[in-house]
């Protein structure tokens, strides 16, 4: 059976270092596991050491298409001519990306390092792919203007906030009402990528419009406590330190959906936030709707309120902690894209007189 190509995860390079380089160093030893399933023991080692659930679910699918792959041998018979196998399936056969190729190795190089606590001296032998610089995708302030006035209700609240704030996807869609400061217009990103909060701006703008929303949101969340509805989602360590807490007003989403589900890590029926792909659906017809031929992506409004803060003045230093990089290099890419067409060099076709201008 073929995997399915997961959803990009989060830091997928810099997750390949933390676990390569970890397996590398030979740690002392860990925790004993409890769980006798195979899932169920990488389940508890993520969690043990609080990785996000991000990477859990990532992490679980690579290893399940891994074994899948195999046709459902157990890792522990397997070793570096398997994962190489699979690796360069995924790579031919699949063409994946090699963000996506390194995040597949991370996956697999904790279950071997940290769950099954294997030597892996095949480690260093793996290929793997080199990353290609892309330069990202940027959208005019008026084909921002064109996309947003195609969302309509909630969809364009949650597109105006993520081009306004530089939020990725999956930060504002885990938004709690009391990351939320009006009376300071300003926005608590809680355990971003790489597990760093940060205080962002919020929009003057955008402040009646998330009052006037979180009426109705309340609304949902009375509705949910007076029905004895179960708590939203809380990391492990706040469920276990505040288990009442999940049911109170500030930790509910800022954009829950509309009916509730099961949540798939404890079975227990609860409202989650809104699911990215809802967005992603209706960011795409928006994007089709405007008429615009850039492969525009929901994270295409982050690539353009970095670039148009650095084109309002903006210092890249403070780009980049409004956009939460740990490496100013990871910034400096937008300043590549300032420098392409107009805003860069003269054509020198521009410069000669014998050619009219076209009308």
């Amino acid at each position: 059976m073929q995997p399915v190509l997961p959803p990009q995860g989060p830091s997928p390079r810099g997750q390949l270092r933390l676990v390569v380089g970890s397996a590398l160093r030979q740690p002392g030893a860990l925790p004993a596991l409890q769980s006798t399933r195979l899932l169920d023991r990488v389940r508890e080692r993520i969690r043990g050491l609080h990785y996000s659930r991000r990477t859990e679910l990532a992490y679980l699918h690579w290893i399940k298409g891994y074994i899948r792959f195999h046709g459902i041998r157990h890792p522990a018979e397997m070793g570096g001519p398997e994962v190489e196998a699979f690796l360069t399936w995924l790579a031919d056969a699949r063409g994946v990306s090699a963000s996506t190729h390194r995040q597949a190795l991370s996956a697999l190089v904790f279950l071997y390092a940290k769950v099954l606590q294997l030597e892996l001296p095949w480690l260093q032998a793996i290929g793997r792919p080199r990353a290609q610089r892309r330069l990202p995708v940027v959208l005019s302030h008026e084909e921002v203007a064109a996309v947003l006035a195609g969302l309509e209700g909630l969809m364009a609240l949650f597109g105006r906030l993520l081009y306004g704030t530089g939020l990725r996807i999956h930060e504002a869609a885990n938004l709690r009402v009391k990351d939320l400061d009006f009376d300071h217009r300003a926005l608590v990103v809680r355990q971003g990528k790489g597990g760093k909060d940060r205080v962002l701006m919020l929009p003057q703008v955008l402040v009646p419009n998330l009052k006037a929303h979180l009426k109705s949101v309340h609304a949902l969340w009375l509705q949910d406590v007076q029905e004895g509805r179960a708590g939203v989602f809380m990391p492990d360590a706040l469920e276990r330190k505040y288990p009442r807490a999940g049911a109170s007003w500030p930790w509910f989403w800022v954009f829950p959906q509309a009916t509730h589900s099961v949540d798939p890590s404890t079975g227990v029926v609860r409202r989650h936030h809104l699911h990215e792909d809802s967005f992603q659906r209706a960011f795409k017809r928006a994007v089709m709707a405007a008429h615009i031929t850039k492969p525009a992506t929901p994270h295409t409004l982050r690539h353009s309120f970095a670039t148009h803060l650095l084109q309002a003045g903006y210092d890249i230093r403070t780009v980049q902690e409004l956009l939460g990089h740990n490496d100013v290099a990871t910034t400096m890419i937008y300043t590549h894209v300032l420098r392409l067409g107009g805003g860069a060099v003269c054509s020198p076709l521009d410069r000669m007189t014998g050619f009219a201008r076209s009308e």
